[in-house]
């Protein structure tokens, strides 16, 4: 589902990111609540600030929060939870940037599985989630893209879960 935002985005680069888990869920642009295969419920959170993800139990938030320092981890595997996480920051060159927003755009816009938010002022200012809705037995497993035209980056992660 792709949306259109009525707000600027908080978050300027992805240095200014963290990861979060846990707290409660913070105010929403956009929100949407998916069942998934197996009677599993999951609702995917676009905020000012990037994304929030709650499943069960757990919420995962990637933002700018104010107060928290940023601290993007490339990793994260808690085994005591079954939660695996990961990031990367890209830097494309030349018009690459605007090439993969646009088709990452076009990719989601009628998943039934993502959500897409567009931030004014700039069609390459995007967050994205898509949930797998068929990964392997017995996880749960969640992408996202964090798009920052002003500094050409985008950010991806990726988040595994071993179904609570």
């Amino acid at each position: 589902m792709l949306v259109a935002l009525h707000t600027p985005y908080v978050d300027s680069r992805a240095a200014d990111l963290s990861l979060t888990l846990g707290g409660p869920e913070l105010p929403a642009l956009a929100v949407r609540d998916l069942d998934l295969p197996g009677g599993t419920r999951l609702r995917l959170r676009l905020l000012g600030a990037s994304h929030q993800v709650v499943l069960g139990g757990l919420t995962e938030t990637v933002a700018c929060l104010p107060g928290r320092p940023p601290h993007l981890p490339d990793t994260l595997h808690d085994e005591t939870v079954g939660y695996r996480f990961t990031a990367t920051v890209l830097r494309p060159v030349g018009d690459g940037l605007r090439t993969r927003v646009a088709a990452l755009r076009a990719e989601l816009a009628d998943d039934p599985y993502a959500l897409v938010g567009v931030f004014p002022g700039d069609e390459d200012a995007v967050t994205a989630l898509a949930v797998r809705p068929d990964p392997p037995g017995g996880t749960l497993a969640w992408r996202t893209w964090h798009a920052y035209p002003q500094t050409n980056e985008l950010v991806l992660t990726e988040t595994v879960v071993e179904e609570l």
